[in-house]
């Protein structure tokens, strides 16, 4: 079980014995004697400005570098080659085409592949980074239909990519279950999500839908989808005697570094992995077994090795998100008020990982209901294993229960907003604990105002413009609030008054390094000249992932721990000489590149005059912020409400989304430009999620059958409508700089507002994503 999970089950059995309410007005953890954060008190300084990504110049001049573009001497490049099998053993392998073809080094099959252990079971360490437990490379098992069989070692990519067409395989196949049809029909089992069951109920859901004045009961599909980001996942990696060093597109190096070693038994110190730019991640970019086959090449070679995955290889090796099949009921009185909220169903995933798509979250703490029954069964097929993808179970989720909603509000005859607003809880419906920051009406009648919804007609079909009829149709969006526990950071100030601040984080486009240089700056009293922020390295200090829109958080958790460290090693070094003397740290703040008493800010004393005083040159100090218990005390979550506006052909039945307005409530916002563009790029994806994307899998062989982008689509430029993006910018006081997570709540909710204004438009309502013409004609 997770700290997570733990810190869940403590809050719920509070709330079980009756005391939330004492709970919740406990002083946030993270914060030292409970007091606020003076970055959440004040508008001024860095936070809060449109600042321009830092690493923006060495991205538009090409300096910013890859890491398939690392240079090493003596590189060998690789390939890997395939299973065509679901499930069997290899009987025969046939390399000696492919060793002897032009610039081949080596061919590594599991006969002669260096001895692994096979990777650690995801959560079964707070560093395990595994997507599943399976061996690689170490025996003539077949688990699924694209597992490497081999990797070919050559001069250039070229050879590479030859040879490995040379490799002839022969199989024993067994029976595999890559049916999901018929594996549902086997039987189902209760899905688990970060150790705990996907199961919630309060009172007699069904009961309550069978007595409900208004009632809709319907199933909601949403098919496999695979990870496409631009950078595909590439590594080059080198032993260094006895330390193996590689360069990755990661999302959690510190995790990987702990991985690897456990996979080739040795110190967690002997692997260092660096990832200072990552193309996109999305929850793709984390351990696979292209790394530890890299690895194990180059080890196995003697040279320094670069493997880069092909479009191809993505969809064989990295999972992405499984198909759903979700039953929303919903039970209202005439009024609308919701007597009962029922969103279940079955899942696919394999039987190596514990990954299910959870797609009943967001109904957990959305709307308020007399009764709730949330629950998900999955079933184990033999394929490739799941992952995170952006929002995993939001995204999903919302579309089932959203577009619910919006059905619910033409039963009801209320608009679909009002019926929305009439249905806030007070508190979170499922575990009773207080919000600790909850502006959502706010966040829709400011929606409402700018996207003109009173524009809207209720009649479907009503609005044509010649051959296209028009429709607007909107969503909610919710995402949770998280903070992993493991961060910590390091301050280095040096005398004449620049700060570095080191921690193994992330930036995978999103702005991190811009964003956390920003917040450093303003704590410190220091500008942003003045601070260099490491990051992407697992020898800085912290285990931080870039994942569950909770990494700034975590960040910023661990600097304020830092600072006040630092601060009271200023304050030592200070002695009694210092306009400071006799203060206490908590007594302190930062401004103009020194400390002053918080409430006097005219005693102060700069940085340089401290450490000249004290005879030093740099002062250093590493810290770890408190556990994550603030999800103990609220229910913490990013809300969003999506408006958007279609236009569909009459003749071809062909839709164009025109118009798109995301108005969120995310607390704060460290940075308006960074996050725009974080919260645009989620809901294009969202448009792909309703309107393109899907795996095609062959439930005969489990192959993938369009495993490259000419034939797996996702949003281009001309799919792009104008989008627009508004928010409430009001800090959550119970958070590390009172702001929340964005970067997966401009998904959800999207998927949902595109099929609810095609209803408006056309009066068909699309259940089964994605819509796909012949779903409109």
């Amino acid at each position: 079980m997770s700290i997570l999970d733990d810190t869940k089950a403590v809050a719920q059995g509070l709330v079980q014995k009756g005391m939330a309410k004492a709970v919740a007005l406990a002083p946030d953890s993270w914060m030292p004697g409970g007091k606020p954060d003076p970055l959440i008190a004040h508008q001024h300084g860095h936070v809060g400005k449109p600042v321009s990504r830092i690493d923006g110049p060495l991205k538009v001049a090409g300096a910013a570098r890859f890491a398939a573009e690392v240079p090493l001497e003596g590189l060998a490049y690789a390939a890997l080659a395939y299973s065509t099998i679901a499930k069997g053993r290899i009987v025969a392998i046939d390399t000696e085409a492919a060793e002897a073809a032009a610039g081949v080094i080596a061919v590594m099959t599991y006969r002669n592949a260096p001895r692994l252990q096979p990777p650690p079971a995801f959560m079964s360490s707070q560093k395990a980074a595994g997507g599943d437990t399976l061996p690689v490379m170490q025996d003539d098992r077949i688990h699924w239909n694209g597992q490497p069989v081999a990797l070919v070692l050559a001069e250039t990519q070229e050879q590479a990519d030859h040879a490995k067409a040379l490799i002839q395989a022969t199989y024993a196949e067994e029976p595999a279950q890559t049916d999901f049809a018929e594996a549902v029909a086997r039987g189902t089992q209760v899905a688990q999500f970060m150790g705990e069951p996907l199961h919630n109920a309060v009172g007699d859901a069904e009961a309550a839908l069978a007595e409900a004045s208004v009632k809709v009961d319907a199933t909601y599909r949403t098919p496999r989808h695979n990870h496409n980001a631009i950078e595909l996942h590439g590594v080059t990696c080198a032993w260094e005697g006895e330390t193996l060093r590689i360069h990755d597109a990661s999302q959690l190096v510190a995790h990987t570094a702990w991985s690897i070693a456990q996979m080739f038994g040795i110190a967690e110190e002997q692997v260092v992995v660096t990832s200072p730019f990552v193309g996109g991640g999305f929850g793709g970019k984390c351990l696979w077994q292209h790394q530890a086959i890299a690895a194990a090449a180059a080890k196995f070679a003697g040279r320094p090795v670069r493997l880069v995955l092909s479009r191809e290889g993505v969809y064989r090796i990295v999972g992405g998100r499984s198909l759903t099949e979700q039953r929303v009921a919903l039970g209202a009185d005439l009024d609308g008020k919701l007597t009962a909220l029922i969103h279940s169903g079955v899942t696919a995933k394999t039987a190596a990982n514990a990954m299910p798509e959870p797609f009943i979250l967001p109904a957990r703490s959305v709307y308020a209901a007399e009764s709730v029954l949330l629950h998900v069964d999955t079933v184990e097929i033999d394929m490739l294993s799941n992952t995170f993808m952006r929002a995993p179970g939001e995204a999903v989720g919302t579309f089932a229960l959203e577009v619910a909603m919006d059905e619910l509000a033409e039963a009801t005859g209320i608009d679909p907003i009002a019926l929305r607003l009439r249905n806030e809880p007070e508190n979170d419906p499922t575990t009773g604990l207080p919000f600790s920051a909850r502006h959502v009406e706010k966040m829709w009648r400011d929606g409402m105002e700018r996207f003109g919804w009173s524009r809207r007609d209720a009649t479907p079909g009503a609005i044509r413009d010649g051959e296209w009829l028009v429709g607007m149709g909107c969503a909610t969006g919710t995402y949770p609030y998280y903070r992993m526990p493991g961060g910590a950071a390091r301050i280095t100030l040096n005398r004449d008054g620049h700060a570095t601040i080191d921690i193994a984080a992330h930036e995978m486009g999103m702005g991190t390094a811009t964003a956390q240089t920003q917040v450093a700056a303003e704590r410190l009293g220091l500008g942003m000249a003045d601070i260099t922020f490491n990051y992407g390295d697992s020898t800085l200090p912290g285990v931080v992932l870039a994942g569950g829109s909770q990494q700034t958080a975590a960040i910023g958790a661990s600097v304020i721990a830092a600072y006040n460290a630092l601060v009271a090693e200023l304050l030592k070094a200070a002695g009694n000489d210092s306009p400071l003397a006799g203060l206490k740290p908590d007594e302190l703040a930062s401004r103009d590149g020194g400390l002053c008493k918080a409430d006097e800010p005219e005693r102060h004393e700069s940085y340089a005059s401290i450490l000249a005083r004290a005879a030093r040159d740099t002062i250093s100090v590493i810290a770890e912020p408190p556990m994550p218990l603030e999800t103990q005390h609220w229910s913490m979550h990013s809300h969003s409400a999506v408006f958007c506006e279609v236009r569909v052909n009459t003749v071809t039945g062909e839709p164009r989304v025109t118009r798109i307005l995301g108005s969120f409530d995310c607390g704060r916002i460290l940075n308006p430009k960074t996050a725009r563009s974080q919260f645009r790029g989620g809901i294009i994806m969202g448009l792909g999620l309703a309107l393109m994307e899907e795996t095609q899998f062959d439930e005969r062989n489990g192959r993938v059958m369009n495993p490259s982008l000419a034939e797996y689509h996702v949003p281009v430029q001309m799919d792009v409508p104008e989008i627009d993006v508004i928010w409430t910018d009001i800090a959550d006081p119970h958070t590390p700089m009172g702001a929340h997570g964005i970067g997966e709540i401009g998904i959800t909710g999207t998927a949902a507002a595109i099929v609810n204004a095609i209803y408006n438009a056309t009066g068909k309502r699309v259940r089964d994503l994605p819509i796909t013409l012949d779903k409109l004609l």
